[in-house]
């Protein structure tokens, strides 16, 4: 199986030093201090040799006798800007082998790559590593059955060797970050007796693509095991099912682990740091002009300076173009942008162990419905979309996800527009070679581009092959420059930082050794490998403890946030919630209330100012308006704490909402206020079938003290898709709940103007939000 540990590969850890964490990192603090004085410019210390024991026993679960840590973002700054990493003097090798530009899957991949076989090499990144695509993806690590049909069916060879590739590169994946990456079982439900064995081939050729690369193969399921399986799905006309694997993984937290290896591993990497253009000069043999470097500039201070490199990649995904064009400004778009939209769901709608696909939409598209990180993520559509940093999932794809979830959903499984806890848009960069005679068609994988000036570009493939896009990319790089590295590719056996002592058992020691919950203990050891012992100690030594988690519903806790910035270059409040810990991407309601939390703890860390605390607020705001928020929260001054605008009956006699975005969480209400609106509901329920006329809602409304809204309930009926008209429409228990977090205007009466929400606006808010819905 992937987990199992190969002699090749494990760096040897020594047994748990009976000393205690702190005087371990103590040590290790003394020890990069002397090697700074020493006046070292490679790397003070590789993470194999703060790994190294003097017995040299592996133990796997078992804490390392040091932390290491990473370089500091002003140490990787003064060596981009050609100093002594203390900034005391000029450096004595001045010029990188390879610049990256792009710090997201591929240029993490291709820095990791160069850095291993021995290439000096640096990385920068405009904004944050994962802030694009890398970040949005459907969190799959796969082949493509959909390619693989389509392979079969159109003779297409291309589509048959990206399969196979991908295939190869999923294995990789478990392999070398097992504790980011795991197999899951995907469903595929067959409503038709001939589509049965149809699919078994498929997912049988599938299996046997992937060769000695292959995972647990594929079966099939009869009609009782699906449903036994896969609960939620719709009963009827079902024959039965087939399952196969892939893998899955935590993409914005894979990205960081790159390029956090890539630094262990002697290379450069600095994030919001942007290149505002290319530097050229003559070739001595040629004549040419060369792409030789790039002018920076620091985002964070605003210091800008150029950096010289005998070779130039780029490996901006959407963003290609712009740095194509800063080389060759005439040249034709090669990026045909394609959005993917993907919402996530809670955690019951799903069973926890498996996945499924729906192979037969309404217009030929493919959805998936994948349980992660304790919710569920639904995507996705691709259409046609501009490029553009933060894009807005629109309202038209997140209600056709909706409508294709309800067709494959058992009827009693009512997913509504309020049970979406947070929705995003990526940019998938598909790509034309402007070399071919027809630049209108499309590349199936990816592509490498070399211009006349020597820009090496990589656009185009997808997460799973990211590794193999690198090595393409160092490959042709390095002949293009001329250059001669120590080692060949290695990133196929190099594991990334906090795999090297892992085990799916680590989870125990956290809590017998901090006393941590079993649920913040797995999510530690799922997310951060062995480095969850860094975590836990940092928690130690701040004081923060490891009850404290910044919202009441997940297990994140507040030492991660230091952890971010100690030690995975997090320097903005967006970079924790959205890419370290993730909770923007699964609850974007729960990323908003603590906000503030993140934002005190990282100006703890990074001494920011007042003024940079509500600068940063604001920032993660806006953010979180891209991933379902409405625009309303833009006008809250301050941090909301957790379950402000619960609704309250039993003291209160009424609904008292008085913050806006409160309205997008209808899952709040507590056992005794269901209580309440469940004894009204059961008064005006004559039939007992769980159903009430239209004509008694405002009755019922009345009845629990909720002041009806100026406007009438014509637009939340209008939502909920019930008409004032029809003789027969009656509304449902949980439809009542709909309304009672849609209502706006009478729920803000007192608060000002800017804060009251339109109920007219209903139906043009981005996302509702429900918390999970009743």
């Amino acid at each position: 199986m992937w987990r199992q540990h190969t002699a090749k590969q494990l760096l040897r850890f020594g047994a748990a030093s009976s000393a205690t964490a702190t005087v371990a990192y103590f040590g290790y603090t003394q020890y990069r201090k002397r090697q700074t004085q020493a006046g070292s410019s490679m790397p003070l210390v590789h993470y194999a040799d703060a790994l190294e024991s003097s017995s040299g026993a592996v133990m796997l679960g078992q804490r390392p006798h040091a932390f290491w840590a990473p370089p500091t973002r002003k140490e990787m700054i003064n060596e981009l800007k050609g100093l002594e990493r203390d900034g005391a003097a000029e450096a004595s090798a001045g010029e990188f082998d390879l610049l990256v530009i792009g710090g997201g899957a591929t240029g993490a991949g291709c820095t990791l790559d160069a850095a291993t076989r021995g290439l000096r090499v640096a990385m920068v990144e405009r904004d944050d590593f994962a802030s694009g695509t890398s970040s949005k993806s459907t969190k799959l690590v796969h082949g493509g059955v959909r390619y693989l049909q389509k392979a079969i069916m159109g003779l297409d060879y291309e589509q048959w060797k990206m399969v196979r590739e991908a295939l190869h590169e999923r294995k990789t994946f478990l392999k070398i970050a097992p504790y980011l990456s795991n197999e899951l079982p995907i469903l595929l439900p067959v409503y038709k007796w001939w589509q049965l064995p149809y699919f078994w081939v498929g997912c049988k050729m599938y299996d046997l693509l992937a060769g000695k690369q292959g995972i647990t193969g594929s079966y099939a399921l009869g009609r009782s095991k699906t449903l036994e399986s896969f609960p939620m799905l719709r009963a009827e006309g079902l024959v039965g099912s087939l399952v196969y694997f892939d893998g899955q993984h935590n993409d914005a937290r894979m990205n960081a682990a790159l390029a956090v290896t890539a630094a262990a591993h002697g290379a450069v990497v600095a994030n919001h740091v942007e290149v505002t253009g290319l530097v050229k000069e003559a070739d001595t043999a040629t004549g040419q002009q060369r792409v030789c470097g790039a002018r920076l500039r620091d985002n964070e201070t605003g210091d800008e300076w150029t950096v010289r490199a005998k070779c130039v990649i780029n490996a901006t995904g959407p963003f290609s173009d712009a740095i194509l064009k800063m080389d060759e400004p005439q040249m034709r778009d090669i990026v045909a942008p394609s959005s993917g939209v993907h919402l996530v769901l809670p955690s019951y709608f799903s069973p926890k162990s498996m996945g499924m696909l729906d192979p037969a939409t309404t217009d030929g598209r493919v959805v998936f419905f994948l349980p992660w990180e304790g919710g569920v993520v639904a995507g996705t559509t691709d259409t046609v979309c501009q490029v553009e940093a933060d894009p807005r999932p629109s309202e038209k794809e997140i209600e056709w996800i909706l409508a294709e979830i309800r067709r494959f959903l058992s009827p009693e499984v009512k997913i509504r527009r309020g049970d979406v806890l947070a929705a995003w848009s990526g940019i998938r960069p598909l790509v034309r070679d402007p070399k071919a005679a027809n630049t209108k068609d499309l590349v199936r994988n990816h592509m490498i581009h070399v211009s006349d000036a020597g820009l090496v570009t990589i656009a185009g493939g997808k997460w799973t092959t990211y590794r193999e896009m690198a090595k393409e990319t160092v490959d042709r790089a390095i002949a293009e420059a001329g250059l001669v590295a120590p080692r060949t590719c290695q990133t196929e056996g190099v594991r990334l930082i906090g795999s090297h002592a892992w085990s799916d058992k680590m989870f125990i020691k956290l809590v017998q050794t901090f006393g941590v919950d079993a649920e913040v203990a797995k999510h530690l050891a799922h997310n951060y490998g062995d480095r969850a012992w860094a975590v836990c100690v940092l928690a130690d030594r701040s004081g923060d403890g490891m009850a404290q988690r910044l919202h009441a519903r997940y297990p994140f806790v507040e030492a991660e946030v230091r952890y971010a910035v100690q030690y995975e270059y997090a320097l903005s409040a967006v970079d924790v919630i959205a890419r370290r810990l993730r909770l923007a991407f699964l609850d974007a309601q729960a990323a908003r209330e603590a906000l503030g939390r993140v934002v005190s703890i990282m100006a703890d860390e990074l001494a920011w100012s007042a003024e940079k605390q509500r600068a940063e607020h604001r920032k993660g705001l806006e953010f979180l308006t891209t991933m379902g928020l409405p625009d309303s929260i833009l006008a809250e001054e301050n941090p909301v704490p957790p379950r402000q605008g619960v609704v309250n009956l039993r003291t209160t006699g009424t609904l008292n909402l008085v913050d806006p975005a409160s309205y997008y969480r209808r899952g709040v209400f507590s056992a005794d206020e269901i209580g309440t609106i469940l004894s009204a509901f059961a008064e005006f329920d004559v039939h007992g079938d769980g159903h009430i006329e239209v004509k008694d809602v405002e009755p019922l409304l009345a009845a629990i003290n909720v002041p009806l809204p100026t406007d009438g309930l014509t637009p939340f009926l209008d939502a909920a898709r019930i008409s004032r008209d029809d003789p027969a429409a009656s509304v449902e228990f949980e439809q009542i709940f709909g309304m009672l977090g849609e209502i706006k205007e009478s729920f803000n009466a007192k608060a000002p103007a800017e804060h009251r929400a339109d109920a007219r606006g209903l139906n043009q808010i981005p996302t509702h939000r429900s918390g999970g819905g009743v």
